[in-house]
């Protein structure tokens, strides 16, 4: 069993930066690729990006590439998302997530744990 927390959300005007971070404890993630999904209000949870279990591979979805970058320490069982640029749809609650694996994956099938989220409000 992996439980995952999420922290470093809040309010920003847009154009700022945040930072997400998200604590494992239970298992080591060193087993497990990372993702960051959101979902705002009225929609359906979306990709954000995704790490493999050793940090080699990322993935983006286009609406945050070049702004965006997802980190991991296996160390401290920690993943991170810098988050740049901010833009107002960019507001939703994010989630961490682990799935067990040596690929990379985007689809929110395809993970196992989840943490609860973090709120990120980005204002115009």
């Amino acid at each position: 069993q992996v439980q995952l927390v999420e922290s470093g959300g809040g309010l920003v005007q847009a154009g700022g930066s945040l930072r997400l971070s998200c604590g494992a404890s239970g298992r080591a993630l060193s087993n497990y690729c990372m993702g960051w999904f959101r979902q705002a209000p009225g929609k359906e949870r979306e990709f954000v990006a995704a790490i493999s279990w050793s940090g080699g591979r990322t993935q983006y979805a286009d609406s945050v590439k070049g702004r965006f970058t997802i980190s991991r320490d296996n160390a401290k069982s920690t993943v991170s998302l810098q988050m740049n640029s901010l833009k107002p749809e960019d507001t939703a609650v994010y989630y961490c997530a682990a799935a067990r694996g040596v690929l990379i994956y985007s689809s929110s099938n395809a993970y196992d744990y989840w943490g609860q989220g973090t709120q990120v409000t980005v204002s115009s």
